[in-house]
């Protein structure tokens, strides 16, 4: 595995050229912090699936406090997808949290000949009903997928999130000036894309990098506490 600053030594304080963007897979290590305090470790992967033509996104995330950040931060998300044209379009997608006696696990699939997508395992049966699927519709992880394919600086995305029952349209705003972020001792310029949602009780920023297939940082807030704090410390393409 290469450390960050070994794959993109022309990176630090560059100045974003938006390139034109083609899926790769990739393997991406990061720590996770909750309000400034690590919590443990996290693997995020984009890889072929073993049906052709397909792909799987992964993130797995390892708590390693003890029980308290366990609960917090173990977790498993998979999603399985083809591309039309630049859309990622999901298949099937899976989360299983580990915890003590809260231990979940949900499945969902996304049929494309019905234009429904339904999820089972533990969630309330409220969200067991079947979500009607639009065009461009993405799981979570895809979100963050397509963010670093679409970024630019002053530019608004728009995204329909349909994951684990339920779907929202979600709105990200990048912003105009790029901003230092550190990364394993080394300084890059990176464009912030932001959400708010439910009058700012729930945020989600993430920082891109020209040349980063990954997000070189993911923070989740829920009413002004972190819920994570995802920082790259290395990455590497694979076959």
């Amino acid at each position: 595995m290469k450390r960050l600053h070994r794959v993109l030594p022309l990176l630090v304080l560059a100045t974003f050229s938006a390139p034109a963007f083609a899926l790769e897979p990739f393997v991406a290590n990061y720590q996770i912090f909750a309000n400034g305090k690590p919590m443990g470790e996290a693997t995020m992967q984009v890889v072929h699936d073993s049906a052709p033509g397909r792909w799987r996104m992964d993130l797995n995330m390892r708590g390693t406090r003890g029980l308290v950040g366990l609960a917090a931060v173990n977790a498993q998300q998979s999603t399985v997808f083809d591309t039309i044209g630049e859309t990622y379009r999901p298949l099937s997608q899976s989360t299983v949290r580990k915890a003590v006696f809260l231990g979940k696990q949900i499945t969902g699939v996304y049929d494309w000949n019905t234009r429904t997508a339904r999820w089972t395992g533990d969630l309330k049966k409220t969200r067991q009903a079947p979500v009607p699927l639009q065009d461009g519709d993405m799981s979570g992880l895809l979100i963050n997928l397509a963010i670093i394919r679409d970024a630019q600086p002053g530019k608004t995305l728009q995204y329909r999130f349909v994951d684990n029952g339920r779907a929202r349209d979600h709105q990200y705003t990048v912003a105009q000036e790029l901003e230092g972020v550190s990364i394993d001792g080394m300084g890059f310029n990176a464009m912030r894309v932001s959400r708010v949602q439910g009058a700012g009780n729930d945020e989600t920023v993430v920082w891109v990098v020209d040349g980063v297939p990954t997000p070189v940082r993911v923070l989740q807030r829920d009413n002004g506490e972190d819920t994570y704090d995802l920082r790259l410390v290395d990455y590497k393409g694979v076959p």
